[in-house]
């Protein structure tokens, strides 16, 4: 179904695990989308809809997935579903499928597969996708400083003096998958981003926060990090 093109699509989120949900929601809620999020079959049914998509977990405290596809079908027979679910047996997916499903995600799944099957699923080809922020953003730099360009000047002097400690920090909790130590650097990060006008780095920061294993989301904080330090003379 595709989408009018701007607008924000709706979706239900049918998922028991709060740590899943929670990852779930973040990401998608980086499209930019809507989420409404519902733990068990009841909550789902009860949602206020429309929605243009469902992603439903196969298997939930009260019920399948399945099941909860055909009645949710019974008010609404436009909306797009995806399934996730951990149990990638070509039963479960083809059975799944047969259900109606579009996709079958298995988890664990990185952001970037998420967000693609979603957009693939909605109809947006990418039509809407905002384009690379600059590495460098200046007017977003003055406005977060009253316009003062001395301040902005001494603030990214002390961005960059700091930036390589930073990313250290941030990899060395990657490779030790401490998710709780690289959120907590990125959120810091991403303030200071915003004071120096630093807007491809913290749009990465951004996206990493949200999925701290996602190794493609690693290589591309190194990628925009390693584009400013040369600045540093």
């Amino acid at each position: 179904m595709p989408l009018v093109h701007g607008a924000t699509p709706s979706i239900l989120l049918v998922e028991d695990d709060p740590v899943s949900a929670l990852f779930l929601s973040a990401t998608l809620e980086a499209l930019p989308a809507r989420v409404r999020i519902a733990e068990d079959c009841a909550q789902a049914l009860a949602a206020a809809g429309p929605f243009d998509l469902w992603l439903i977990d196969a298997n939930l405290p009260d019920g399948s997935g399945t099941a909860l596809l055909q009645h949710l079908r019974m008010a609404d027979a436009s909306a797009v579903a995806l399934a996730h679910t951990a149990d990638a047996t070509p039963a479960i997916r083809e059975r799944l499928l047969s259900a109606g499903v579009v996709s079958v995600l298995v988890k664990p799944l990185s952001a970037r597969a998420l967000l693609d099957a979603v957009r693939n699923a909605l109809g947006d080809k990418g039509s809407d996708v905002p384009a690379p922020r600059p590495d460098w953003d200046e007017t977003a730099a003055l406005a977060a400083l009253a316009g003062n360009r001395e301040h902005v000047a001494t603030l990214r002097q002390l961005f960059l003096s700091e930036l390589p400690a930073t990313r250290t920090a941030c990899l060395d909790a990657f490779a030790r998958a401490d998710d709780a130590a690289l959120r907590a650097l990125l959120h810091r990060l991403q303030a200071s981003c915003g004071f120096a006008g630093a807007a491809a780095l913290a749009d990465v920061a951004s996206r990493w926060h949200v999925a701290p294993a996602d190794a493609a989301l690693r290589d591309a904080f190194v990628a925009a990090s390693g584009r400013l330090l040369p600045a540093q003379g």
